[in-house]
């Protein structure tokens, strides 16, 4: 008997105990299991929106040197990267076969000269001749006879027909004289500008032969230090955003692989109206014209380029994760919201977007209105509730908040924590 007294009592103490810390152990559970979430508040900033493009460095203009005449290359004075001033010797062929032909040329020219003075001398003779049979021919016509007569005038005709064929070839001769010492000079490979030498395709010793196309020697990038181009491949999607930016002249930013901690200016100088479609993707050349003053920036370099096309001041700026956050729970989410998680919504919507072809473009045109129409949420207590808020600019890690109701410091959810 005083046994299961005993045991009643001690049944009694741990039943008490039990119902005593049931309360705090389910508190304790409950908050253990409770969803947390992860959470970054909305700030107050300026933002900016860029659109991103690659694109390569070239000169703002290059220049090809060739060669007009053909022969071994027996001086060479420039070489990769120097920098030429214009009328600078840069290459010299062998001349002795174009001095031979100024020479040859130059005796062939006196030659003619002579042949001048030969037959201005017998012209003159034919002249005199002329000369006296006239004035026998006053004193008595019977002293010469017609015959005789026309015989002096025709030897004159001929010797002035004579004179002008041989001062024709004088001409013919000083012409080819001429044209020889162009080639004699075109020896001599000069710089057209002034500029740096981007490239070099011939070597000392090497032949050249211009018989059917003139060779391509060097190419002179004039001012490559103090301006280059960006040339930019930008989607049709962006380029009506790029032409406001170049009405506004707003700045370009870009970076190369050579100096990636270092951030480069630029401005938009062109927007080519020649498109380029590649796999039925349209894209427009921007060309952006940039400094280079210390040379950094080297022909065929790439660059991230970040066009700034629109900009706002001192505006509320939502977290861009908070906005691609959505429930996967309803039981998550307060009664009053949970029409937003209509699973035929989301369906009809994803539908819509596999089936784009279904859309009118009247339809498209008031999705792309409407997109800027979101919700974000909030925790309050132990649900999340819905704020419906306009967007405006967005950015890499922030969007402009047009209106809704929220200020500034107020927590959004982006996660559930793991």
């Amino acid at each position: 008997m005083r046994t299961l007294v005993k045991l009643m009592l001690l049944l009694l103490v741990i039943g008490g105990a039990v119902a005593a810390a049931y309360k705090p152990v389910r508190r304790y559970w409950k908050e253990r299991n409770r969803v947390k979430w992860e959470t970054d508040e909305i700030v107050r900033g300026d933002i900016t929106r860029f659109v991103t493009s690659t694109g390569t460095i070239q000169p703002v203009l290059k220049v090809s040197v060739g060669s007009f005449v053909s022969g071994p290359i027996v001086e060479l004075n420039v070489d990769f990267n120097d920098d030429v001033t214009e009328g600078d010797i840069m290459a010299r062929i062998d001349p002795r076969l174009f001095i031979a032909n100024v020479q040859r040329d130059e005796a062939t020219l006196t030659t003619r000269e002579a042949e001048v003075e030969r037959v201005e001398g017998q012209l003159q003779q034919a002249l005199n001749n002329y000369k006296r049979g006239q004035n026998l021919r006053e004193r008595n016509e019977a002293f010469l006879s017609d015959r005789e007569m026309d015989a002096l005038v025709f030897e004159v005709k001929t010797l002035q027909a004579q004179r002008k064929l041989a001062k024709a070839s004088v001409l013919q001769a000083q012409a080819t004289l001429d044209n020889s010492k162009a080639n004699l000079q075109y020896c001599e490979i000069t710089a057209p500008v002034d500029g740096v030498v981007i490239d070099r395709k011939i070597d000392p010793g090497q032949t050249l032969a211009a018989a059917f196309q003139t060779p391509e020697l060097f190419v002179v990038a004039p001012d490559l230090r103090k301006k280059v181009h960006v040339f930019a491949s930008v989607d049709e999607a962006d380029i009506g955003m790029i032409q406001e930016a170049k009405e506004a002249s707003r700045p370009v930013e870009f970076t190369v692989d050579a100096h990636r901690d270092e951030l480069f200016h630029g401005e938009i100088e062109q927007i080519r109206l020649s498109s380029v479609s590649t796999q039925n993707v349209v894209t427009y050349p921007v060309l952006v014209a940039a400094s280079n003053t210390d040379l950094k920036l080297l022909p065929g370099m790439t660059a991230s380029i970040s066009f700034a096309v629109d900009s706002q001041k001192d505006i509320l700026k939502i977290p861009n994760a908070s906005l691609r956050f959505y429930p996967e729970n309803v039981e998550w989410v307060r009664s009053e919201d949970r029409k937003l998680l209509d699973s035929s919504r989301w369906a009809s919507q994803k539908e819509d977007d596999e089936n784009p072809e279904a859309i009118s473009a009247g339809e498209k045109a008031d999705a792309r209105r409407r997109n800027n129409q979101r919700h974000v949420w909030v925790v309050e207590g132990e649900f999340l509730r819905a704020v419906e808020v306009t967007t405006g600019l967005t950015e890499y890690r922030y969007t402009e908040l047009v209106s809704g109701d929220l200020k500034e410091g107020d927590q959004l959810v982006t996660g559930q924590e793991t």
